[in-house]
């Protein structure tokens, strides 16, 4: 089923559903290049959602002994293949252990390591539109439509002790599986005292809108929820009307992108700022080439990294 050919040049694996029509296998030869990774490469590992636990151990086995296969990143598969494949690791990190899940890959030192990346990615690309001291100036709310791994580690990152007063007062997870959302308050509940979660079981676009309508001007809406990519589709409806000077996130960067063209529709009456996934898709898989390859991704090489990201794909 997997091909376990011994690489042969230093490899990094993209652990994906569809890997091969991923982007990824057209930017990362440019980066390899540009950081100077000694002809690296990139192969792709193609699971079903939620995949007997057999696949994923055999596939960590085979990146774990293949001398030159130096780390993976994970996606559709972080929760699951972390439960399967927990007794092989040799170092977890904090928010792999927190989360329950894995998107990096890696060695170093002779050790497997496994590290859950998406809180930095995520709060690296917040940081590239939310205003400095946005939550202790405005107090707005946060409103995360899904529950799954993106939507947690946005949680983790905004409540870190650092930010002091500088955190929103409260974080409102949407979901509509029920089990996901339970899981999520597992996760989160008692996570700040500062900071107040709530959860709500609920799918319907025009319930999304109500819940919407409720929140205080200056908050933040995100759409976690995969609908506009790996479905086509929006979380919420064309009636949606948002509060003033809010923040909209749409986390993709491509497919329907209905839920970013909602907002846009309605950005300069209600003064929104309406961002896209471009940075967070740059800063999820630079956190873990640089992880990998044990490369410094930051500054002038970071913003090459997305000039040539964005000559592939954007243009």
């Amino acid at each position: 089923m997997f091909d376990f050919t011994p690489a042969d040049r230093p490899t990094i694996y993209f652990i994906g559903v569809t890997t091969g029509k991923s982007s990824i296998m057209r930017v990362f030869p440019r980066w390899a290049e540009a950081l100077g990774l000694g002809g690296a490469v990139i192969r792709g590992f193609d699971l079903p959602p939620h995949a007997p636990a057999e696949q994923y151990r055999a596939v960590v086995d085979f990146i774990k002994g293949d001398p030159l296969s130096l780390g993976a990143l994970v996606t559709t598969h972080k929760l699951d293949l972390f439960a399967a494949c927990r007794g092989q690791f040799d170092y977890i990190d904090p928010y792999a252990r927190k989360l329950g899940e894995v998107s990096s890959l890696s060695k170093r030192g002779g050790a497997f390591r496994v590290h859950a990346k998406d809180p930095i990615s995520s709060g690296l690309a917040m940081e590239h539109f939310v205003p400095a001291n946005h939550w202790k100036d405005h107090g707005g709310e946060v409103l995360l439509l899904g529950a799954g791994g993106s939507a947690l580690a946005m949680s983790l990152y905004l409540t870190q002790e650092k930010f002091g007063e500088n955190m929103p007062r409260r974080i409102t997870i949407v979901n509509r599986s029920l089990p996901r959302l339970e899981s999520a308050r597992h996760i989160l509940d008692g996570l700040n005292p500062r900071v107040e979660f709530a959860y709500r079981h609920q799918s319907a676009p025009a319930d999304n809108d109500a819940l919407i309508a409720t929140l205080p001007p200056h908050s933040l809406v995100v759409n976690a929820t995969g609908l506009g990519k790996d479905a086509s589709g929006s979380p919420t409806g064309d009636a949606v009307r948002y509060p003033e000077h809010s923040l909209v996130w749409e986390i993709n960067y491509r497919g329907d992108l209905i839920f970013m063209h909602q907002a846009q529709k309605q950005a300069e009456e209600r003064r929104l700022h309406v961002e896209d996934g471009w940075v967070y898709f740059i800063h999820g898989w630079t956190q873990v080439i640089a992880e990998v390859f044990d490369v410094r991704i930051e500054g002038e090489v970071l913003q090459r990294m997305s000039d040539i990201a964005s000559e592939l794909i954007l243009k």
